[in-house]
């Protein structure tokens, strides 16, 4: 149809440079054409196999497969995607079966793989891989696939390749990357340089300061005020700091709106048993918000306090789902928690005094491991098979989202009630985070330090 309308708009170009073919998820005939196409050049042309190429992950519910049709309808080539493990899906998937018809269009071979990544990215893997013919490794590595090393399937030399993943620390780039030289020489005590909360010289005071994103104020104002409070109470109890208070500064267009982001806000504040203290409220201006919170604790938990060599746990609340509008971004383990459940749960890192202390925040438990590690002054290494994570999240999405609930620490565990503690890694020499697979490979996460401001 949008052919049509081009011809009909006189855009001739863009109508000769369609491509002659489509790629979609197959179809159950598509199917049948797909393992045609895979019999003729790997049973019949090449001799790879015997009597057919079909395995387990031909049946593997979780398998996609992901076809290249021409204008017609015919199936020109097809490729296959999935899990590579028979348990739960870790992020860790596997493409193989590559086929292209002979005589297709320029280009559909490559259509089929980059299709393939961007789906595998989409599916939550942070590992995607593929055993490719020598004589393929050359198309893989002009689209950006690395050469990971030499092996032998039916007996012929393939090469096994990897697909870089960026997602994590693109998250960490974006969210924190610039901290470093913009914050050089302004902030910072000695000891607590880049943790969220900081001590307040000559007491036992912690101060913390966030503020929410002014889109989300502006989308989901009632939530908006329920995170206003607990990334603030989250920061405190990162540091072991028990909250005593909070202040607000609200910008709304109209005291209308301003209710909403403030019953929000009462509601998290009754929940948490923190009292708003005071703040400031200005109408007629853009949506805007930011809550300060003060603590008390006489032994705080720094960020950077780990040393190479020590474990590192996470603790997570599991519950909940994600939070409407933000599938992938936010899970909500909070709102449905009842106050004592809230309050035991900042109560942990007080309780348990680890070496280092990071609620996980934007950055993503990755990215947030990423920065104790660094205000450390060592690496990290973080097993995704160890790392809890509820059901309904996708290794991808839960590696990059802000939890409701979960903090890492080194040198001890910090377990909270409702929550799951797990050891799930530990720091090293170095700097950046690696991901540890199951068969012991390690892949980088995040490459040097997260936010430039080094060592705490």
């Amino acid at each position: 149809m949008d052919h049509d309308i081009l011809a009909l708009l006189g855009d001739v170009r863009s109508v000769a440079a369609r491509p002659g073919f489509r790629v979609e998820p197959a179809d159950h005939n598509g199917l049948t054409e797909y393992h045609a196409l895979r019999h003729d050049a790997f049973v019949d042309r090449q001799g790879l196999f015997d009597r057919h190429d079909l395995d387990d992950r031909d049946t593997d519910p979780r398998t996609v497969v992901l076809l290249a049709r021409d204008a017609a309808g015919t199936v020109l080539g097809g490729v296959r995607l999935g899990p590579v493990d028979d348990g739960p899906d870790l992020g860790w998937w596997q493409g193989g079966r590559l086929v292209v018809a002979p005589g297709s269009p320029h280009g559909t071979g490559t259509a089929l793989v980059r299709a393939a990544c961007a789906r595998a990215e989409s599916e939550g893997a942070l590992r995607f891989e593929a055993t490719v013919q020598a004589c393929n490794e050359r198309m893989f590595s002009r689209i950006g696939w690395s050469s990971v090393r030499p092996v032998t399937v039916a007996g012929t030399d393939h090469m096994l390749m990897r697909w870089p993943i960026d997602r994590i620390a693109a998250l960490a780039r974006s969210a924190k990357s610039a901290l470093g030289p913009l914050l050089h020489g302004l902030t910072g005590v000695p000891g607590f340089v880049g943790d969220d909360g900081v001590p307040v010289p000559g007491s036992d005071l912690v101060a913390a300061c966030d503020a929410i994103i002014p889109s989300m104020v502006e989308r989901d104002p009632e939530w908006a005020g329920w995170c206003s409070v607990l990334v603030n109470v989250n920061d405190l109890a990162a540091m072991g700091a028990e909250p005593v208070g909070l202040l607000d500064a609200l910008g709304a267009r109209d005291a209308s709106f301003a209710s909403r982001v403030l019953s929000g806000l009462k509601r998290a504040s009754t929940a948490y048993g923190v009292p708003v203290l005071g703040g400031h409220t200005q109408f007629g201006v853009p949506a805007s918000l930011s809550v300060t919170a003060l603590g008390r604790t006489e032994h705080p938990v720094p960020g950077g306090g780990g040393v190479a060599g020590q474990q590192v746990w996470l603790t997570a609340d599991l519950s909940g789902n994600w939070r409407p509008g933000y599938t992938g971004r936010q899970w909500d383990s909070t709102s449905g928690r009842r106050p004592p459940e809230l309050r035991d749960q900042l109560g942990a890192v007080a309780r348990a005094r680890p070496a280092a202390a990071k609620d996980v925040s934007m950055a993503g438990i990755a990215g947030s491991l990423g920065m104790l590690a660094e205000a450390s002054g060592c690496g990290a290494v973080l097993d995704v098979a160890s790392v809890p994570r509820p059901d309904g999240a996708t290794v991808g999405d839960w590696f990059t989202c802000f939890p409701g609930f979960a903090m890492l620490t080194a040198g001890a565990p910090a377990p909270a009630h409702g929550a799951v503690t797990a050891a799930c890694g530990e720091l090293v020499p170095g700097s950046g985070v690696q991901l540890r697979w199951p068969d012991g490979e390690l892949t980088p996460a995040v490459t040097g330090g997260v936010t430039g401001l080094g060592e705490s």
